[in-house]
């Protein structure tokens, strides 16, 4: 078995693959909590980005280790969960829908990776669409509302949806001319000047959508949103606005899709963002923290007497999800539930929060936007290229951090972060900023 020291990896990787990623070689035995260990020299980040908001409660929990053998009985063997079927499934899909799923769905579909759980979501609306459609002799079903800065993924229809601010995601790529919708995003601190500002980019958004329907009528099979626009820029949404895309949708005949695949499993002080908000969608999809990627649906579907969880081969695919994955999100739910981590996420969030606004405070001419929802926060900062100057300083003073949109600053740390490990994370950003202004 070949076998290549930390420091050699990178080497290694640069012959087949693009190594354009972070610096550290992650120590997967020594990796603990808020904390990934740099193979190479032992070094500890404190990781305020979590494998791009993937790991829901830090590296090698306690209870992860006690089932290592639960773990690795599903990972000897990679059954098609499509068809074959295991008491692994079963208790990993009894669990996700008794403690994390709220009693608005019905189905769930499971798939690897969360632009093909979206895909399959909008492949479920295009289906319910023709066949409701069909019923009143119209035809059409093929068009996806969407927004702008919004990150759906980089699967076929996905690909279509997602335009962040980075255009070598979708660049030279054949896609889709589906409708595209301004974005009204908040501006914070919500005062009555950015309330104005908020609500007149709202109703632009709305006659937009309404213009679309006009041109496109029953050809509009689904609107998908975030609830917060992760890739995009950390864009937050007023309920109000979510509400009116709920109430157009029902008018419309028009399913709603909340792609909660970052902003899901308890980031945002909730176990979804839109519980937030109290508007529920008529699918939603998940990834990242679940392990295990997807879609669930509400009994909307039951509209139409066929649809793609009652007639075979509809939405399918060989692995069905990974089982491994399954076991791993059996656990993490368990252990989110008993250590109540999605309120604790909320009080963190808090904490964090005042903490980036006493920076924004103090930082008055380099930051502003200090934004967040539980520990989904961010934070603007003047250009780009300042922005990517205090990331890089960031990680060279002990702490791994993404960005997001143009000059966007985003957290997204472990449920389980303490509010030691947050003073210290906002300590490293002080310094950063300091060291970046010169």
């Amino acid at each position: 078995m070949i076998t290549i020291s930390p420091g050699d990896v990178r080497e290694y990787l640069g012959k087949h693959i693009l190594t354009d990623g972070y610096a550290p070689i992650v120590d997967l035995e020594k990796s603990h909590g808020s904390w990934l260990v740099d193979g190479r020299d032992g070094r500890e980040y404190l990781d305020l980005f979590t494998m791009f908001a993937s790991i829901p409660v830090g590296y090698n929990h306690p209870k992860l280790l006690e089932e290592k053998d639960r773990l690795a009985t599903a990972a000897l063997n990679k059954p098609t969960n499509s068809d074959i079927y295991t008491t692994q499934f079963a208790e990993c899909l009894e669990t996700f829908f008794s403690t994390a799923i709220p009693d608005d769905f019905k189905y769930c579909f499971f798939v690897e990776g969360g632009a093909l759980g979206i895909e399959n979501a909008l492949k479920a609306s295009f289906d319910w669409k023709v066949r409701k459609n069909a019923e009143s002799s119209s035809s059409g079903g093929s068009k996806v509302v969407h927004f702008k800065d919004c990150f759906h993924g980089r699967a076929g229809y996905t690909i279509s949806l997602t335009n962040t601010s980075d255009p070598r995601k979708t660049d030279h790529f054949p896609i889709f001319d589906w409708p595209r919708i301004s974005n009204p995003a908040v501006r914070f601190p919500l005062n009555q000047e950015n309330l104005e500002l908020t609500e007149s980019l709202e109703s632009a958004a709305i006659q937009e959508i309404e213009d679309t329907i006009t041109k496109h009528g029953r050809d509009i099979a689904a609107l998908i949103i975030e609830p917060i626009q992760g890739e995009g820029g950390d864009h937050h949404f007023r309920t109000e606005f979510l509400r009116s895309l709920r109430q157009i949708c029902d008018e419309s005949e028009i399913m709603l899709i909340f792609d909660e695949v970052q902003t899901g499993m308890g980031l945002t002080g909730k176990w979804w963002a839109w519980e937030n908000h109290g508007v529920a969608p008529d699918m939603m999809c998940f990834g990242k923290k679940t392990q295990v990627c997807g879609f669930v649906a509400s009994p909307r579907l039951d509209e139409v007497e066929k649809h793609v969880f009652r007639e075979s081969s509809r939405i399918n695919s060989t692995w069905g999800g990974n089982l491994t994955d399954m076991v791993r999100l059996t656990i993490y739910l368990n252990v989110i539930a008993e250590e109540n981590l999605v309120n604790r996420a909320a009080e963190s969030g808090e904490y964090l929060m005042d903490g980036l606004i006493a920076i924004q405070n103090e930082y008055k001419d380099l930051v502003s936007n200090a934004r967040g929802a539980g520990l989904m926060c961010a934070f603007d900062l003047p250009t780009q290229s300042l922005r990517d100057k205090v990331l890089d300083r960031i990680i060279d003073n002990g702490a791994i951090i993404m960005g997001s949109g143009v000059h966007t600053v985003r957290f997204r740390p472990p449920l389980n972060i303490s509010t030691d490990e947050i003073d210290r994370g906002l300590s490293i950003v002080k310094k950063s900023l300091d060291e970046a202004r010169g």
